[in-house]
């Protein structure tokens, strides 16, 4: 059985969402209506709806930084990542954690980078170049 994610959040403005989600971030649209649009977040479904998105803080510590919780992300194939991270470094995204390695020579060892959506949702894209490490202690 394959599974897909769902999550439902918040946002200010659905046409700033289309332009983050859809253009920035290259996931294709989905069902829509007046208040909420579908993504297809690299292969999970994001429901966006018109409210005030949820509060957060950079209470999560992972290896040594405060990142922001509670937080949307998703893991890519390094390749796939890399590309991302350039588009969003040229694209002058603001990152909370800028594009890097974390876990360096270790088991799990993963590149990161955080940002927020317009609304101020925080986003964490990780990239794996090998997919067994992901659970790996």
């Amino acid at each position: 059985m394959r599974s897909v994610f769902h999550l439902a959040y918040n946002v200010r403005d659905l046409d700033d969402a289309r332009v983050f989600y859809g253009d920035l971030l290259g996931c294709a649209v989905g069902r829509s209506a007046e208040t909420w649009v579908d993504f297809n977040f690299f292969g999970h479904q994001i429901s966006l709806h018109i409210g005030e998105p949820f509060a957060t803080a950079r209470t999560g510590l992972v290896g040594g930084l405060k990142v922001p919780m509670p937080h949307l992300g998703v893991v890519l194939p390094l390749k796939d990542w890399k590309a991302l991270a350039a588009k969003l470094e040229a694209a002058r995204i603001d990152f909370l954690l800028s594009p890097s390695v974390r876990f360096e020579g270790e088991p799990g060892e993963q590149w990161t980078m955080f940002f927020h959506d317009p609304s101020g949702n925080p986003i964490e894209v990780k990239g794996f170049a090998d997919f067994d490490g992901l659970f790996a202690s």
